[in-house]
Formats: C-alpha cells, structure tokens, sequence
C-alpha cells in the first residue's frame, strides 16, 4: 500500500466514523420521543393523569421545534453545525435530567420543553452536518440512513424501557445516552469556519426567501402531515397493544420496537430506489397510500388484534419511503449550499407540528370518541398528504427533487 492510498484510507475511514458518531447522536435525541409512550401507564400511576395529558407530555416537546426549526437552520448557517449539535445534545441531556427529579407534572412538562430544545437543535444541525461529509453521489443513501434514526431510537426506547422499574430510572439512562454521545462528538467531529459577518445579514433574506417558495412550503407541509400520522399511532401503541391484544406492558413495549423498527426498511428501501431513479412523487403517494389504508384496520374494529398489529408493521414499513424521500430532496430545493439547513428547519417544523398536533388530538379524540376516531383523524391526514403530493409533481414533471418554481 503506498502512502497516498493510507493517507486517503484514513480520511475515510475518519469520514466514516464521524457520520457514525452524527447518526449516533441522532438516534439518542429520538430516544427522547420514544420513551413516553413506553413509560405512559407508570406516568399514569406516577402523576394520576389519562391520555389527553400523555398526549400533552409527547407533544409539548416538540413545540419549540414547531415554533424555532427555522431560526435554528439560520444558526447552523451561521454559526457552524458541530457547535449547534453540541449545544443541542447538551439541553436534551439537562432536560432529561430535570425530568427525572421532577416532583409534579408542570415541572415534567418543562423540562420536556428543553429536552425539546435540545433535540430541533440536534436534528437540523446533523444533517447539515452529514451534507458536509458525504460525497453528493452518497446522499440519497446517507439521507436514507439519517432517516432511520427516529425510527431506530424510538424502537430502543420501546425495547429497552420495559426493563426499568420505574420511569425516572429511563430518563436518567436516557440523559446518560445523550451524554456519552456528546463527549464522543466532542472527540470526533470536526468543526469547520464561521461565515462571516456580511453573509450572516444576508442569512434572514435568503431564509425567508425559501420560506416563501412553493415547493419548500409543500415539503414542510408532507413532513407535517407524515409526522401527524406516525405519531398518531405510535404515540399510544404500547397502550392500544395491551387492550388489543391483552398483552403485558414488557410485550407490548417489544411489540411496539418491533413495529418502529419495521420503519428502517422503508427507510433504507428508499434510499437505494432513489439511487436507482424512482420518481420521488410516486414514492410518496404509494406511502401514503398504505398509510392511510391501514390506519383504518389499526384502529377501527373490524380485524383481532394479530390483524391489527400486522397492519401497524406494513403502515411503519411502507411509511418509511416518506422521510427518506423528503430528507434527500431538500438539499435540491434548497438551491444552494448555505440554504440546507434552513431547509432542514424547514422540513423540521412540518414534522415537529405533526409530533404536536398528532399525539395531543389522538390523545383528545380516543378519550372522548374511543379509538375508531383516531382512524378518522389519519385518514384525513392521509387524503391531505395525497393532494400536497399531486400538487408537488404538478410542479415539475421531471420529478420533486428539481424544485424548479420561482424564487
């Protein structure tokens, strides 16, 4: 091996491992989505509340997201990607820690909403991060990758949760996760130069220019409409499991990481048909599609709970081409290079407003209306998704990722 082929072998070996330590760092941040829905009959017990307020507590924390994704993408720009993740891993990791000495629920709620803070830093810097890494050829499949770190961290908060005994004890390991990662990105991530001052004032126009184009707009508004209806159902699928299927808390949480799980492979399916050419708008509407035919079997009672719980593995599964498609056509509609992470808020807020609006109204309709409600309320979710996908191909034949609408 001569010298110049070790040399390039360990700038990527290097690359490698920084994307590793980047998704890493993402999949701790969704482990802070997925440990709600696992510990919500001990916060149940714990502060004698029902679901709407489990419903508030899942969707509290991605409020700041709803409201901050794009302020955050102008900050990533600005100031630099690496010190944003930082600053994100660590507010989650306080947040987390707030939570688990909170003695009354207001206090919980509060600190779910730094948690909240932590995790839209963490998930518009590292993609922004990732873009800056990877070759062009790789960022579908690298995007694709990304994509899987929700689904992943709140399947391992579904898997690993039923083995504490209480639900202090899963934040604490929760923060204790974050933690770790935060002194390995400390380590490995490199950190690249600040703009300067001149480009920074030219950061606000450029941002709300974006904002203003259409096919951002209808982006964010799938990312929303997709986040409302996953978390629609994976909010509360410990608890539907269990009445269901009359399952005990520890299946159910199994049940339910494997079902998070099956979204990776709609994740990484995505990847590699996009790599291949597939256009993206038929993608999405065929996930859609499923989605929303699904939702009516998961929560209407028209299958047994076997049924119903296959039918949550194909609405995860085929749900993942969403994400992934989204995520790698945003570098395209951004248009240029300091752009991508506003893009990334962008796409952050639709889903932060899904994480939201989803577990608060699921929450509200299943007390009032029971379950069947809650089929409604997604396949409203699903027709809508539908008319923004045609919308979005109508604006360009040649496929979504071109975004060629007018500044």
């Amino acid at each position: 091996m001569t010298i110049e082929t070790a040399v390039r072998a360990r700038g990527e070996a290097k690359r490698w491992a920084t994307v590793a330590v980047v998704v890493g760092c993402g999949i701790a941040a969704a482990v802070q989505v997925g440990k709600v829905p696992i510990a919500a009959a001990m916060l149940q017990t714990s502060f004698g509340i029902d679901l709407a307020a489990i419903g508030t507590i899942v969707g509290i924390f991605a409020l700041l997201g709803m409201l901050g994704s794009i302020p955050a993408g102008v900050v990533v720009a600005a100031i630099g990607a690496r010190r944003v993740l930082l600053c994100g891993l660590a507010a989650i990791a306080l947040g987390a820690g707030i939570g688990a000495l909170a003695p009354s629920l207001a206090v919980l709620l509060a600190s779910r909403l730094l948690e909240g803070l932590g995790f839209l830093l963490t998930m518009v810097a590292a993609p922004a991060l990732l873009g800056r890494i990877v070759e062009v050829s790789a960022r579908d499949v690298t995007m694709a990758v990304w994509s899987c770190v929700m689904p992943f961290g709140i399947a391992l908060a579904l898997l690993a949760g039923p083995l504490f005994e209480s639900w202090r004890a899963i934040w604490w390991a929760s923060a204790l996760m974050v933690a770790v990662l935060f002194a390995l990105a400390v380590v490995i991530v490199p950190g690249a130069a600040a703009r300067s001052g001149p480009a920074r004032g030219g950061l606000l126009r450029e941002a709300a220019a974006l904002a203003r184009r259409r096919s951002p707009a209808l982006l964010t508004a799938l990312f929303a409409l997709y986040s409302l209806m996953f978390f629609a159902l994976f909010s509360f699928l410990p608890i539907l499991l269990t009445e269901r299927l009359g399952v005990s808390g520890q299946s159910a949480g199994a049940l339910s990481a494997l079902a998070a799980a099956a979204n990776v492979t709609g994740n990484l399916a995505a990847g590699q048909l996009l790599a291949r050419g597939v256009h993206r708008a038929a993608l999405i509407a065929l996930a859609v599609f499923v989605m929303g035919a699904s939702a009516l079997g998961i929560f209407l009672p028209v299958l047994g709970g076997t049924g119903a719980f296959l039918l949550c593995l194909l609405f995860s599964a085929i749900g993942g081409a969403i994400p992934a498609t989204l995520l790698a056509t945003a570098p395209m509609a951004a248009r240029t290079a300091s752009m991508v992470p506003v893009m990334m808020g962008l796409l952050m807020t639709g889903s932060n407003f899904g994480q939201v609006t989803g577990p608060i109204a699921v929450g509200a309709v299943v007390s009032a209306w029971g379950w069947s409600a809650a089929g409604v309320l997604v396949v409203a979710a699903a027709i809508l998704a539908g008319v923004a996908v045609w919308m979005l191909a109508g604006r360009d034949h040649n496929g979504v990722g071109e975004a060629r609408d007018p500044a």
